[in-house]
């Protein structure tokens, strides 16, 4: 794998970059403070935008690592940062992601999430030559179930009492993976069609 850190990516809808300290208003009116977005999440909502900040200082530190995959979402329409897209674990070994995600329930199924995701997949893959990528959702949450299928990710199962929520307690989380030869099938498929 060629590691090569967080790079800027851009789609039709969305610039995807490097969380920055003035963003810290965005993030943390749009879903760092908000319990409905953070419900199934690992983290509680944030109580202020103190906390905001010091949570995107440690996030900066961490983005000067070759092996750190972390974006914000930033809507172009109006340059508001609306969530973040992450690497959450790494397996050199396998060479495997995990992907964690959230954002603003005002975007919510509007197609941005999986937008966000498909961009980060195909640089994942190609760029920096992952050969499976990961993500899991809270069973108590399956809208996020249905990025991953829209991404062309693959249903794996249920891991039961996987996860802790952000109140501690155990849960069952859904899992699903896409890998490297899936996402060439798939691209090859697109290419021959157009």
């Amino acid at each position: 794998m060629k590691h090569s850190g967080t790079q800027p990516l851009e789609t039709e809808r969305l610039f995807l970059r490097r969380i920055a300290l003035n963003d810290a208003e965005d993030v943390y009116h749009n879903w760092a403070s908000d319990e409905e977005v953070t419900k199934h999440l690992t983290w509680k909502p944030h109580n202020s935008s103190e906390v905001t900040i010091a949570s995107i200082s440690n996030w900066q530190k961490e983005l000067e690592q070759e092996d750190c995959y972390r974006w914000c979402i930033e809507l172009k329409e109006n340059q508001q940062v609306i969530g973040t897209i992450d690497v959450v674990q790494i397996n050199n070994d396998i060479e495997s992601a995990v992907i964690g995600y959230c954002m603003s329930k005002d975007y919510w199924n509007k197609g941005i999430m999986t937008e966000a995701f498909s961009a980060i997949k195909e640089f994942l893959f190609e760029c920096v030559g992952f050969n499976r990528i990961e993500a899991s959702h809270h069973t108590e949450n399956p809208g996020s179930g249905k990025v991953m299928e829209k991404v062309g990710m693959n249903f794996e199962g249920i891991k039961r009492e996987g996860a802790k929520n952000n109140e501690g307690n155990l849960c069952d989380i859904a899992t699903y993976a896409m890998f490297k030869s899936d996402w060439e099938n798939e691209y090859n498929e697109i290419e021959q069609n157009d």
